[in-house]
């Protein structure tokens, strides 16, 4: 069992990875696709007339301020049309994907955060009315039944909240507490860089692997949103992941590259 991140930054190459996952269940193995949509769901917004606002915790973490309008706006570019065209993509490769988000059946509930300390001009401020979450529980039982039955689960970045209040939650976060849900052997983390950089933007800094114990020190030279990617690491491996990869999906071959080895492993 793999669990396959795609990220939602601009320049992954989704033909190549759809078709590398359809090579994958051709071969026997199951995976599970989680995906992002951050960089679409900022242009539409955008033409909606409701630019995204980013804000920046008190622990120094990037996120999507995501108020009722926000959130509609997300769920309408990451569970309607990302993950339609990915599904239709794999379908294209013989693939019997299954799309949905983490708000059908309860695949991923979350405890919605009463509010958002972040840090603003040098001051500290308190956010209320934000519709995110930190996920508790993933559906495992629900997402072994699809795959059962012959499918590949999409699963957009959307959980649930005690309330009933559909989340916008953290993509690599997300696709770090499903693998650990389902004991996945692998979780590989696709985004628009070679790996992870000790000095970013420098391609030449990337590190082939990092031991476990090195992944706090790496939270200290990750930039943006590499943060999240290496917090998700630390996640899956505290639920018994036993190797994480962050990889290029840029390339021709992203997930058979990253099985090779290309990127950086942590284990």
């Amino acid at each position: 069992m793999i669990v396959i991140k795609i990220g939602g930054s601009q320049g992954v190459n989704l033909d190549a990875v759809c078709a590398d996952t359809a090579q994958l269940i051709q071969s026997g193995q199951k995976v599970i696709i989680v995906h992002g949509g951050s960089n679409e769901t900022n242009q539409i917004s955008e033409q909606l007339g409701k630019p995204p606002r980013f804000v920046t915790t008190v622990t120094g973490f990037t996120s999507r301020y995501t108020d009722r309008p926000t959130l509609e706006i997300f769920a309408m570019v990451t569970s309607g049309k990302i993950n339609t065209l990915i599904v239709e993509r794999l379908q294209k490769n013989g693939v019997n994907a299954f799309g949905l988000s983490g708000v059908d059946g309860r695949v991923m509930a979350a405890h919605r955060k009463e509010a958002l300390r972040i840090v603003e001009n040098g001051k500290k401020l308190v956010l209320r009315d934000d519709y995110t979450g930190k996920i508790e529980q993933v559906n495992a039982g629900l997402l072994k039944m699809l795959m059962d039955a012959g499918l590949t689960p999409v699963i957009a970045p959307l959980a649930i909240s005690q309330d009933g209040d559909a989340l916008n939650v953290d993509a690599d976060r997300a696709a770090a507490m499903v693998a650990g849900a389902v004991q996945a052997e692998q979780l590989i983390i696709l985004t628009n860089v070679p790996g992870l950089m000790r000095s970013f933007p420098d391609e030449s800094t990337v590190i082939a692997h990092l031991p476990k114990a090195g992944l706090e020190q790496a939270l200290s030279f990750a930039e943006g949103r590499m943060k999240k990617k290496v917090l998700g690491a630390s996640e899956a491996l505290e639920l018994g992941v036993p190797k994480i990869t962050f990889a290029d999906g840029r390339t021709e071959h992203p997930l058979l590259d990253a099985l090779a080895g290309k990127g950086t492993t942590i284990s």
